[in-house]
């Protein structure tokens, strides 16, 4: 790869060697060669400029997760040395809670969580990321609801007026980052997929998910079979029944020995305004970030991983009713 380290053989090698080597190696101050200084990185928490402040928000999660260890599940990517890279990183977060933080006095609990990070790469340093952290997951293992961590989140940021606000898009977020994927067959499947069952066409889930399909929800849910596909679908889509869906990065790849997958970023920015997953219509605005995994088999979709953070959008649901 032109202008990376040779270490790497390949961008996957690249991405699960500089996690290694930040996160469990401790080589935290790697992250000013690894990380372009002036970075933008995007979660459904708000938005971090600078390589400087991602240490410190590294630091900030070691001291309250001090053996964390981060497994590359898997990296679907795209792009070439002239145009430069992105990686679709899915990580299985193993830790324990050892330090006093953002979570409260430390608990001494085990938590296992998912992240997925998009990262835009070239020459040997990362430029621009998206990332979604299972926040439900993490927060239920130490035994705090969502919605009330969301709420806590609030009151010890200064309260309504002063506390961070989860991330919508804005010109100071802009990417430096504007490519759109590929043209795989698979992330083009994926993307029909979930634009069909957003516009309501949920007979979807049905005809084109494996009976049999594992699917990896927010807030560490594993289940089974297309009625909890259709369930999860349905509870996010009808919270939020007018809001608009896009596809913003799409990839699909088909490497040896691996099934064809497909990796997208996606949002739905609208207004809270029905039943489902997050309780009482409140017509709050609200974005949500989300990116998603899938793999095919030959009787359709039968592995699918979403990640959404449900604390972010409880925060913006709280931040408008008061």
């Amino acid at each position: 790869m032109k202008g990376f380290d040779p270490r790497y053989e390949d961008l996957p090698d690249y991405i699960l060697g500089i996690t290694y080597r930040i996160w469990e190696g401790r080589e935290v101050d790697a992250l000013r060669e690894l990380y372009a200084p002036d970075i933008t990185v995007r979660s459904p928490e708000g938005v971090v400029n600078g390589n400087e402040r991602v240490i410190a928000a590294t630091l900030t999660t070691l001291a309250q997760f001090g053996d964390r260890q981060l497994l590359g599940e898997d990296v679907i990517w795209s792009g070439d040395d002239e145009t430069g890279f992105l990686s679709s990183h899915r990580i299985m977060s193993l830790a324990t809670h050892s330090g006093d933080g953002t979570y409260g006095p430390a608990t001494g609990a085990k938590v296992r969580y998912r992240i997925i990070a998009d990262c835009a790469a070239r020459e040997n340093q990362i430029y621009d990321e998206w990332l979604v952290r299972d926040q439900g997951a993490i927060v239920r293992q130490l035994g705090i609801d969502p919605k009330r961590y969301a709420a806590d989140q609030i009151d010890s940021e200064g309260g309504p007026e002063t506390c961070q606000r989860p991330f919508r898009p804005s010109p100071d977020a802009a990417p430096a980052y504007t490519g759109a994927g590929n043209d795989h067959e698979a992330g083009q499947r994926y993307a029909d997929l979930l634009e069909r069952v957003m516009d309501g066409g949920l007979d979807a889930v049905a005809e084109h998910y494996d009976r049999a399909v594992q699917v990896e929800l927010p807030g560490g849910c594993t289940a089974h079979g297309q009625a909890e596909a259709d369930r999860f679908w349905l509870g996010l889509r009808s919270s939020f029944s007018g809001a608009r869906f896009e596809v913003h990065h799409r990839i699909g790849r088909g490497d040896p020995g691996m099934p064809p997958r497909a990796a997208l970023r996606w949002s739905l920015t609208g207004t809270h305004d029905g039943w489902g997953a997050f309780g009482q219509p409140s017509g709050a605005p609200v974005h949500i970030m989300g990116i998603s995994h899938a793999e095919f088999g030959p009787r359709g979709l039968r592995r699918e991983w979403v990640l959404i953070d449900e604390t972010a959008i409880w925060k913006q649901i709280l931040l408008h009713t008061g």
